[in-house]
């Protein structure tokens, strides 16, 4: 047979791999400093652009897209054309992807902390910077199923099944949840609202974490555990059993991030369901990559590549055991909207793509420069630093969620809640915020370590950008038709056209069972005659709201437990969301649920909270937004930003895009004069008349008791 001379191209994935360090440093750096502003409130600094609100998203985008989304090319890269034996595709089109990617990331970087945000989580980013990501991820699978269709060996491996499921999957969970209409170059509105909108969210949201932390990794997983130990992966079947039963519960699982909330029982059901069983597949991978390293344990011991890798694979198993305990009712009434929840997604962040991302450094330095590692002695210093930052991260975390949950619901003996001020609860959560930024100190330690140890590599060595390498070319007429006695799917494994299609199939069902119903059944959002839209003044406040990112901190869903409804009032209602165009459901409660605070203070009282917080919650860690008193509210964007609600499917009046500014100025010399009869002088046209007005309205349409401006006119919202 013909043996065929080519050469793999190593530069992309240095180059990549080289982003996933500087990004990574960046990202694991913004989040430490958001995680010490939770115990000294003094480094929010009084500006918008450090505020928690704002560099939150910067940090989990960073992190997911940044440091992982490199980790996950550089090793696809690597990889794909050594298991295809050919270089890659294109070139050209490796270097557009790689570009284009860092762009994306610095547009992140760049916008987030202008507060040019979505509010939507870990999918933040604006349309124009939705559609780079989506032409980015086009060129990326072209590239990828340009390789695969020259391949010069006839089989694809199973870390290729996970690429090509993670292509195909991201590409359909970005688009259905990025779907909105542009205001301006800036802003845009969801599509969906409400209800719709937290379901679509959440189906991306976790899946984002199943198709772009946890499918690609275990694609990697596959590859660079055999690879590292020198071993074949333990079990064949057991891998295409992990592949096709993952796929196709993952999807399904989206809703158990919103259990109790105003999403219809039989989704939240579903959810449950598919939540659970995901047990199964998870765990079938863990064990196929564990026993991967049956009889070389020996090595383990020694190597410290195995040695991250057994803790990623580890802390994979203990994600994906915990996530479907969380996904219980039972359990979810006592984590959600606690730090525990916080504490198992960095036990996935840090543990399994963290420690995997570094095994696989470790691992590719030397071969990208012909040199052994520069020190294993900082490497195992940097595998036990890390090792102890995660534990010392997540375990204060565990105890505040714990502490949270028994707090908020401790009622006294004669039946009142014990803790009836909800800062009581956040201060004694500080120590165990100072303990997790310890553990984020930690870990940091380490990851500057290993910067240390492979530059000294690369230093030391000549980099290989065009590797040599030889292989037989794959037969001329190479059938995919089943031999005698092969497995069957080996078949499938011949046609990689075929295994795109049938796992976009495979994933589709279930996002199809979950959402086409509450999109097509009205009877799934019941609605609430008194239930009005937003007046131009509070769409104004809302957007600001959304653009401090408070909804990272407080929620605005109440649920049906005695302990909430005697904190804040009447649980929320599917209804009473209609016209929220993105919902600000949230998903932490660092400050208290404002579903219900409208009416709850004087509009005074607001204006000072927002000032300084702690003049009327002396004690609280809450960022002071004193620029919401000085800057004026951008008026002009008014008649677009209704325009876009009309064309959403909000009813205001006709034209009321040409007179909404007219009623904006009447409901803001309205807080005027409230806050004048407080001692407060004001212009009505701040950005906090906006946020009061916004702030005043929630939670108040199912009394019935509003008083709407439309038209210039007051009308009560009572039927």
């Amino acid at each position: 047979m013909e043996v065929e001379r080519f050469e793999y191209d190593n530069r992309t994935p240095r180059d990549f791999a080289v982003a996933s360090i500087i990004f990574g440093l960046i990202g694991m750096l913004v989040g430490l400093y958001v995680a010490l502003e939770l115990v000294f409130p003094n480094l929010n600094l009084g500006i918008p652009y450090t505020t928690f609100g704002r560099i939150r998203p910067l940090h989990t985008n960073a992190v997911i897209f940044a440091f992982v989304g490199n980790g996950i090319f550089a090793g696809v890269y690597y990889s794909l054309q050594r298991l295809c034996k050919t270089r890659m595709f294109s070139d050209k089109l490796s270097r557009i992807h790689f570009w284009g990617w860092q762009l994306i990331i610095l547009a992140a970087a760049i916008t987030l902390p202008l507060g040019i945000t979505t509010s939507k989580e870990y999918a933040e980013l604006e349309w124009p910077i939705d559609i780079a990501i989506t032409i980015i991820w086009v060129i990326f699978g072209w590239n990828m199923f340009g390789t695969i269709l020259k391949r010069r060996v006839q089989h694809l491996y199973v870390a290729i099944w996970f690429y090509i499921a993670t292509f195909v999957t991201v590409a359909v969970l970005h688009l259905v949840n990025s779907f909105a209409i542009p205001v301006s170059l800036f802003k845009s509105y969801s599509w969906y609202a409400g209800v719709q909108d937290a379901l679509v969210q959440w189906w991306y949201g976790h899946n984002a974490v199943a198709f772009f932390l946890t499918t690609p990794y275990l694609g990697l997983m596959y590859y660079f555990v055999p690879k590292a130990a020198n071993r074949p992966v333990y079990s064949y079947r057991l891998s295409i059993i992990h592949f096709w039963a993952l796929i196709f519960l993952y999807i399904w699982a989206g809703p158990h991030h919103l259990l109790y909330t105003a999403l219809p029982d039989w989704a939240q059901s579903l959810g449950v369901v598919f939540s659970f069983m995901l047990i199964a597949p998870s765990w079938g991978g863990m064990i196929n990559g564990l026993l991967t390293l049956r009889g070389a344990w020996d090595k383990v011991r020694e190597d410290v590549v195995l040695k991250f890798m057994v803790v990623a694979i580890t802390a994979y198993g203990m994600s994906t055991f915990e996530g479907p305990m969380l996904s219980l009712k039972n359990v979810n009434a006592i984590a959600h909207f606690t730090d525990w929840i916080i504490a198992h997604v960095h036990v996935g962040a840090l543990g399994w793509n963290g420690m995997l991302t570094f095994g696989m450094l470790y691992w590719l330095f030397p071969r990208f420069y012909g040199k052994e590692l520069f020190s294993k002695k900082l490497a195992n210093f940097h595998f036990w630093i890390a090792t102890l930052g995660i534990m010392f991260y997540a375990i204060p975390l565990y105890w505040a969620g714990l502490t949270q949950f028994e707090m908020w619901r401790d009622f006294t003996k004669d039946g009142f809640l014990q803790y009836p001020n909800f800062l009581e609860t956040v201060t004694q959560l500080i120590p165990m915020y100072a303990l997790r930024s310890l553990g984020g100190t930690l870990y940091l330690i380490g990851f500057f370590v290993m910067i240390y140890n492979l530059w000294k590599t690369a230093a030391a060595g000549s980099f290989v950008a065009n590797e040599a390498a030889e292989a037989s070319a794959l037969p001329v007429g190479a059938t995919p038709k089943r031999a005698v006695g092969e497995h069957w799917h080996r078949v499938i494994e011949r046609r990689p056209t075929q295994m795109l299609v049938l796992s976009l199939v495979v994933i589709l069902i279930g996002g199809l069972v979950e959402m086409v119903p509450t999109f097509l059944i009205k009877s799934n959002i019941p609605t609430i005659s008194t239930v009005q839209p937003y007046t131009a003044l509070e769409l104004q406040g809302r957007d600001i709201y959304v653009r401090e990112g408070c909804y990272t901190c407080h929620s605005q869903m109440i649920r049906p437990f005695r302990f909430e409804t005697e904190r804040y009032g009447e649980y929320s209602k599917a209804g009473e969301f209609i016209y929220d165009h993105p919902f600000q459901w949230g998903s932490k409660r660092t400050g208290p649920d404002l579903h219900r605070v409208g009416g709850k203070y004087p509009d005074s009282w607001h204006y000072n909270h927002m000032d300084e917080p702690s003049t009327m919650s002396p004690g609280s860690i809450m960022p002071a937004y004193p620029w919401l008193l000085d800057d004026e509210l951008d008026t002009a964007s008014t008649p677009a930003k209704i325009r876009a609600m009309i064309t959403l499917g909000v009813p205001y009046p006709e034209n009321y895009d040409k007179i909404a500014n007219k009623d904006l100025m009447l409901q803001a010399n309205q807080i005027v004069s409230n806050l004048k009869s407080s001692g407060i002088e004001t212009p009505p046209n701040k950005e906090i008349i906006s946020v009061i007005a916004y702030l005043q309205r929630l939670g108040t349409d199912i009394k019935g008791e509003n008083k709407i401006l439309f038209g210039g006119e007051t009308a009560s919202t009572n039927p």
